[in-house]
């Protein structure tokens, strides 16, 4: 019995081994080409030892392109939509959970469900709206959009948060003399605060990854850094130094947020789960 456990184990440890290598060498082969020479990043086989040079970065960020603009607003469109989306979805999600209404389940199924539409179904009324409101080809636009698109997973996934969180709780300050807004901000969205990094990080991976949004709602001086990378290929060719150091760009800020919030996701997510 115990043998044929340790061989269980034996596979399962090899499985999760492809997979993390199927997941991280492209990774980590983007980012190492990404400070190769042009020689070095096509070389057969891979180049593992070589000398680093960071001339790409600096033709990027110092030179006459526009990727210090582009990452600007990425991050302006990606900090404004998630703090949105959380501040609203953490006021709705507390009302979803803590109020009685008739048929709860469906207005929660129907909330979620504007989020489960494909992109493309929800593209062409937002653009029709925008242009009615000026909003094409603006950060401004853009931020609508995606709070559009976060929104309805922000208020679903905060509702399910505080409906974990004991009543009792409130119900206890708000007999030591707590109002019914004190309670919810001194206690329930501390107490729910993994859930809501859990939810932010969610939205702020979605503002800052999305090409289909930006392709159509912005313009000159608005793009973000994912269309960045759509600009790098042309009819001469795809400027592949460039490609992958702003794949390193884009991805490397998302895994520092990623490992710095590590553990209020696991326990935001595990927060949530059905019991």
């Amino acid at each position: 019995m115990a043998a044929s456990r340790r061989a269980l184990h034996t596979v399962l440890y090899l499985l999760l081994l492809v997979i993390l290598a199927w997941g991280l060498v492209p990774i980590l082969y983007m980012m190492l080409s990404s400070v190769k020479t042009q020689v070095n990043m096509f070389s057969m086989p891979p180049k593992l030892i070589f000398q680093p040079t960071f001339d790409v970065y600096g033709e990027m960020f110092a030179g006459r392109g526009d990727f210090a603009e582009f990452l600007t607003n990425s991050v302006i469109v990606a900090l404004v939509t998630t703090a949105l989306s959380l501040l609203l979805g953490v006021m709705g999600g507390f009302a979803l959970a803590r109020g009685n209404f008739k048929r709860e389940k469906d207005i929660s199924f129907w909330i979620i469900s504007t989020r489960m539409a494909p992109i493309p179904a929800v593209i062409l009324p937002l653009y029709l709206i925008f242009s009615k409101l000026g909003l094409i080809g603006t950060t401004t636009g853009l931020v609508f959009a995606y709070t559009t698109f976060n929104l309805p997973f922000a208020l679903w996934m905060m509702s399910t948060f505080f409906k974990d969180v004991p009543i009792d709780l409130e119900e206890a300050a708000m007999i030591d003399g707590c109002s019914k807004f004190r309670a919810f901000w001194r206690v329930a969205v501390p107490t729910a605060a993994p859930g809501i990094v859990a939810t932010g990080v969610l939205c702020l991976m979605f503002a800052w990854n999305d090409y289909s949004f930006a392709s159509i709602f912005t313009g000159n001086g608005t793009q973000t850094v994912p269309i960045a990378v759509s600009l790098l290929v042309s009819q001469s060719g795809i400027k592949w130094g460039q490609a992958m150091a702003t794949g390193t760009v884009i991805i490397m800020p998302m895994v520092l947020c990623g490992f710095l919030v590590r553990k209020y996701m696991v326990r935001g997510l595990s927060m949530g789960a059905v019991k």
